[in-house]
């Protein structure tokens, strides 16, 4: 058993929301439940009456009562609380309006602050401008844009009046804003002039100019002058190019009322990773991503209004959703945009002491680099308010949780927490009631029936296996946009298991409770926690002449994942620095920072099957010195002891063995 590093008192457990849900849900069903794992257990038996329950006790505002809990239990395909309605901005904007709700740093500039008067008075002017300018419920509306309180603004504002917001953050290149934009088809997009990152200054002017022109359902572009105060894109043939302040200036606010929404109308759009193809499109619910934000914030990390709440994330990833939702607990939440180690790997920490932050977002990433550069956080800062560590992207090394303990503070609550863009939320977390082990997450989610499956797909305890939730939970996409009979969903999470979610993470569930995550199960890359598609790097590679075809991995090394690029070349031309550095160019400038591989390495062939689907998996079983397995499926599995010598060269050899076919 893991080591325990921290526990809560009896004073500290009685006083947490978890504790009192517990000793409401004994009242209300008749029980004398005594332990987290015994609540976890009454949750996914009888699921429906939990999550009723969650709905009526969280004090979420209903317009409408439901007709029903749930229209079937199978997946994909059920929906829940029919007929019931509601407004998710309005849910996060119930603070009184001197309440402090947002404050904003950009990398080079001072604090900003926002009340919660102040917010909701510029959501519902951003919200009455688009439906000035004839924006209905259910049409998308997209941002690219950084991490800043307009991009707040804007979501909260589309979820006023029922449009639907999806948002690229502006390090996102021009390729790939296009391939998530382009399939969903926004008529309004908001975005601003550049932004900086690392002491450095980029534009975003061009990059819009040619997304306007491939984007061919913009009607409208709104402009956040950051680095300059012009606002024109030059070129652009969409003729309302206006500035921020003009388009929210011709809202009225005294006039607008929140629109009342069915609890499973869209609110969001996010982007898988695009292993296969274009990225897949996943429509998220209002209620259901609300509800369930709500458990995870007021249960399972203990949020309350007095809290101070931050998490590194841009405004591409799933937690920057998550963040928002903090809102509705009536606390503060703390944007930063820029790097997190410019101009030094003080300044996240000193942000802790600066705003006072209480729960603290951020990545093993993070936390290793802090580690191999020797720096001692508590050194830096007080961290006197700093109650609760939180850490997801990639599971969190023992090595980590101790140096937690050592460096940064011994009183603190340090929750690893897993879950994915495909929930908008986790599947385990951390709980106020019970102890952090070393290299675990605390628990599994309130509602989510979460086991760990065998290669028979049976369920096992102690052991590592394919992370499957066997029931409906409300924060599950609608649907994938355009996708008629939920074919892209079903192959997505229900071809292996019909019937039950497959996530695509390995994980093992102690018999304690605790849960231990190994990392992605398939192909797709998650370098610094952002899940990376394999296809998202071809397309940009592959367009260069010198390239004839490519492959790419990612290797588990130091609590990240380390990219290795494979490249097939013309006749007669080597992989030399001058086209390293060009392909690094085009994946930072088409992509983001985060594609762009660590390693590169000249190859003959890449493996394909029959039909010409390229084989990451087997090449990746190979450098993590697994056996490699179906090579019968493959049109040239000779190739295989290419890349065989490359990882034998590559680095010392280790004790596993490759085996390129099955023994006997």
């Amino acid at each position: 058993m893991s080591a325990i590093l921290w526990e809560p008192d009896p004073q500290t457990i009685r006083q947490s929301g978890m504790f009192h849900f517990l000793v409401a849900v004994n009242q209300e069903f008749s029980l004398s439940l005594k332990t987290y794992s015994q609540l976890h257990e009454w949750s996914i038996r009888h699921y429906q009456d939990f999550w009723n329950f969650y709905s009526n006790y969280s004090h979420i505002k209903f317009n409408k009562p439901a007709d029903r809990i749930l229209s079937q239990d199978s997946m994909p395909g059920c929906r829940w609380f029919e007929g019931a309605e509601l407004n998710y901005a309005e849910n996060l904007l119930q603070a009184p309006p001197d309440k402090l709700a947002v404050i904003s740093k950009l990398e080079d500039r001072a604090l900003t602050y926002l009340t919660y008067g102040q917010l909701k008075k510029n959501a519902i002017q951003f919200a009455s401008a688009l439906q000035v300018i004839g924006i209905k419920p259910g049409d998308c509306v997209a941002g690219y844009l950084p991490n800043i309180p307009e991009t707040l603004i804007a979501m909260l504002g589309c979820a006023s009046m029922g449009a639907i917001w999806t948002s690229c953050s502006s390090d996102f290149g021009t390729q790939g804003v296009i391939d998530r934009l382009g399939q969903i088809q926004p008529k309004l997009l908001v975005f601003s002039d550049g932004y900086t990152y690392n002491g450095k200054t980029y534009s975003l002017e061009e990059r819009v100019k040619a997304i306007a022109t491939e984007v061919k359902s913009l009607k409208h572009l709104v402009m956040i002058p950051l680095m300059k105060d012009s606002y024109q894109v030059p070129g652009v043939s969409i003729p309302d190019v206006i500035s921020w302040q003009s388009f929210v200036d011709i809202g009225r606010a005294e006039d607008f009322v929140f629109r009342s929404l069915p609890f499973n109308h869209p609110l969001l759009i996010l982007y898988s990773s695009g292993t296969t193809g274009l990225p897949k499109c996943l429509v998220h619910g209002t209620g259901g991503t609300l509800l369930q934000h709500y458990k995870e914030h007021a249960l399972h990390t203990n949020i309350g209004a007095e809290d101070v709440v931050f998490y590194y994330t841009t405004c591409g990833w799933m937690m920057w959703n998550w963040l928002v939702s903090v809102l509705a607990q009536q606390a503060t939440i703390v944007l930063y945009d820029g790097s997190p180690a410019y101009p030094s790997l003080n300044l996240l920490w000193e942000l802790v002491d600066e705003a006072k932050i209480t729960v603290f977002g951020t990545s093993p990433k993070f936390l290793s680099t802090n580690q191999k550069k020797q720096i001692s956080p508590k050194k830096i800062s007080k961290l006197s308010t700093l109650k609760t560590i939180l850490s997801t992207g990639a599971p969190l090394s023992e090595e980590e949780f101790y140096w937690v303990y050592e460096h940064v503070k011994k009183d603190v609550q340090l929750s690893s927490i897993s879950g994915g863009t495909d929930i908008v939320s986790c599947f385990m977390l951390g709980n106020p009631m019970l102890p952090v082990r070393a290299g675990e997450i605390q628990c599994l989610g309130l509602g989510m029936d979460v086991v760990s499956l065998d290669e028979n797909n049976h369920s096992v305890k102690n052991k590592k296996g394919e992370l499957v939730c066997r029931s409906p939970a409300p924060s599950m996409p609608l649907s994938f946009w355009n996708d008629p009979g939920y074919q892209k969903y079903r192959q997505a999470y229900f071809s292996k298991v019909p019937g039950m979610w497959m996530h695509g993470d390995f994980i093992e569930i102690k018999d304690h409770g605790g849960v231990v995550v190994f990392g992605r199960s398939d192909a797709t890359l998650n370098p610094g926690g952002v899940r990376i598609g394999t296809a998202e790097i071809y397309r940009i590679v592959e367009k260069l002449d010198e390239v004839l075809d490519s492959l790419v991995i990612g290797i588990e090394e130091d609590n990240d994942v380390r990219m290795i690029l494979f490249l097939v070349l013309q006749e007669k031309i080597k992989l030399e620095e001058n086209l390293q550095n060009k392909i690094k160019k085009l994946l930072r400038e088409g992509a983001t920072p985060r594609h762009v591989p660590q390693e590169f390495f000249q190859v003959s062939e890449i493996p394909k099957t029959l039909n010409g689907k390229k084989m990451e998996l087997m090449v990746k079983a190979i450098f993590k010195g697994e056996l490699v397995r179906n090579q019968t499926a493959l049109a040239n599995p000779g190739c295989l002891v290419e890349f065989e010598k490359i990882k034998s060269n590559r680095l010392p050899p280790k004790n596993s063995k490759v085996f390129l076919t099955d023994p006997d």
